[in-house]
């Protein structure tokens, strides 16, 4: 059997082919879209290879080039001892191929580098990868997210999901409402301390994200999931539901319970709401909204949705069905997490995200399947799969385990998109998404602790061919070439627990 090359996620083509490896060294001449060879010498510096020279007007040993033919985002990428050519159907399939490139260096034992003999040609599965931070339950500075940033496009994610308000914290400088970071901004789980984005902090991190072909999606969480908007306007906000289920979370982590108009540093959800039947409400998410908007090139916009049990159902429905229409006013794609799906007068076109657990439980698949009756598709976030949160093993010191216990890499790599919901198949799916909520994540390591390898299993769920499609879409295929990628992340500043990937390059 060929070992295919140690490529994550996994190609649609790749094979090693006779012959010699490329001898990088520092006389190799590169060619073509200068961004992208800076993308390379980014990775070429972060693992201490040569980085080479520019061509001088003819072409480089390391060719990059961006012919227009394929599918979008998708790439070629040849190489042997004569040297490397990768051309990309667009800017973005470019920048995917080097990303391959980057995994596919090796160094010898007498210390030069290589770039094996392999032919492969790639596009991805789903044009929508995301990844999730939650920069609300902890504050996560500007630098922390671009980190994260790099570390997703490398393994071509394509989406950014910032979860910018909670019970816990607001994160985002709104103009029109200065209230919500002045006085809603200061707290976090724990009372570690809060923050928020500027306008200049959000508008550089849509610029990193652009820059390497990420687009950010940003959430403002409604109608539950609003605690700290009572910190800065109490009016339009109802009373805390303190639920049994409240109750119970209060009692096993702590935080104390929610107090109308007071921070909140505890990890219950549940009981916040809205007051959905004022219009002054209304008038607050159209200013919130229009200004996120404003700041936000890409098309979606996400207004939650989840969780809102401190909400009656007729009031949910109604608030939900406003909110997408504000949304759709202003020129952007509504996407919500799955409950809304209930919402009858949901804004036809709305994007359902789906967080249950890969066999559906509750009814969750019927709410889900209702944004496609509506003309809308459906990203996939099964929380007992690709949540980054959940802890990789019962004794892992940070993380939660709600999501039927703890999810080992195997298991995060173990399903398969197409099969989760009844009736939503291929085309119903516009993608997949990793989300990484941050109760116990308190800086870059934890994130990394927590996301690395895992993030590796949902980038190829997001990217690579169908399940039994190929004869490496397999969890022993992807577990080996996944553990030879553990010193790469760890050149490029990954703190990781990979041993759980198990061996090296």
């Amino acid at each position: 059997m060929v070992t295919p090359p140690p490529v994550v996620p996994l190609p649609s083509s790749a094979e090693r082919s006779p012959g010699a490896a490329f001898r990088l060294s520092d006389a190799a001449a590169l060619s073509g879209d200068p961004s992208a060879a800076a993308a390379l010498r980014r990775i070429l510096r972060a693992v201490g290879a040569p980085i080479g020279h520019d061509a001088d007007g003819t072409t480089g040993d390391i060719d990059l080039v961006v012919d227009g033919s394929g599918a979008p985002e998708s790439y070629r990428l040849v190489a042997d001892a004569d040297g490397v050519r990768i051309a990309g159907a667009d800017a973005a399939g470019l920048f995917y191929g080097v990303q391959t490139l980057g995994q596919l260096l090796t160094r010898d034992d007498d210390g030069a580098w290589r770039i094996p003999a392999v032919r492969v040609g790639d596009a991805p599965r789903f044009a929508y990868r995301g990844v999730m931070l939650d920069v609300a339950r902890h504050f996560h500075p500007v630098a922390t997210v671009e980190a994260y940033i790099d570390r997703a496009a490398a393994l071509k994610f394509n989406v950014l999901h910032l979860h910018l308000s909670d019970d816990q914290g607001w994160r985002l400088e709104i103009p029109s409402r200065p209230l919500l970071t002045e006085r809603a901004s200061g707290s976090s789980v724990g009372g570690d301390g809060g923050g928020f984005f500027t306008q200049d902090d959000y508008r550089r991190i849509v610029a990193y994200a652009a820059a390497r072909h990420m687009t950010v999606v940003p959430e403002i969480d409604l109608p539950g999931h609003t605690h700290a908007v009572s910190l800065a306007y109490p009016e339009l906000a109802e009373q805390p539901v303190l639920s049994d289920h409240v109750r119970d979370t209060v009692r096993v982590f702590g935080g104390g319970l929610p107090q109308h108009g007071e921070p909140y540093e505890g990890m219950a959800v549940g009981f916040s709401s809205l007051r959905i039947r004022e219009e002054e409400t209304y008038a607050f998410l159209e200013d919130v909204l229009s200004d996120v908007a404003s700041l936000t090139p890409g098309p979606y916009l996400h207004v939650g949705g989840d969780e809102a049990l401190g909400t009656s159902a007729e009031d949910f429905s109604y608030a939900m069905a406003r909110a997408t229409e504000i949304v759709t006013g202003l020129g952007k794609t509504p996407v919500t997490w799955h409950e809304a799906g209930a919402a009858p007068g949901l804004a036809a076109g709305t994007i359902g995200q789906y967080w249950g657990f890969v066999t559906p439980t509750d009814g969750m698949d019927d709410k889900t399947r209702a944004f496609v009756a509506r003309g809308g598709r459906v990203v996939l976030s099964p929380a007992d799969a690709i949540y980054l949160d959940m802890k990789p093993s019962e004794d892992f010191p940070i993380g939660l385990t709600w999501a039927r216990g703890a999810t080992s890499l195997e298991r995060a790599y173990s399903w398969e998109p197409a099969e989760v919901v009844g009736g939503v198949g291929e085309e119903n799916i516009l993608g997949v998404e990793a989300p990484l909520w941050t109760e116990t994540v308190r800086d870059l390591a934890d994130i990394d602790a927590l996301a690395f390898p895992r993030i590796a299993a949902a980038a190829e769920a997001a990217w690579s061919p169908r399940t039994g499609s190929h004869p490496d879409r397999t969890w022993d295929s992807f577990r080996d070439r996944a553990a030879a990628l553990v010193p790469l992340w760890r050149s490029q500043g990954v703190t990781t627990a990979a041993a759980e990937a198990g061996g090296s390059r």
